[in-house]
């Protein structure tokens, strides 16, 4: 399964990231252990939502939906 995730910071509320991986536990800990230079700055993250796709191309096509402008709208308003 390939998954798209939507992190919050708990620390600064207002702060989303969206990302795709094939395990979204493991992914969140890298988040939270300083993996990634720009989560690092937000850190502790908390899963928001994740959405399971069969398809890497499927997963691939909506995580580039969901950082668009009227993605980013999407999921403020229904995820």
């Amino acid at each position: 399964m390939h998954y798209v995730y939507i992190l919050q910071s708990v620390s600064h509320p207002e702060r989303f990231y969206t990302g795709r991986t094939s395990d979204v536990n493991r992914r969140l800990a890298e988040h939270n252990r300083h993996k990634n230079e720009f989560t690092s700055r937000y850190k502790p993250w908390i899963l928001k939502t994740y959405i399971a796709f069969t398809s890497k191309d499927q997963a691939i096509a909506f995580e580039k939906y969901l950082k668009s402008p009227s993605g980013r709208a999407f999921a403020k308003k229904r995820l």
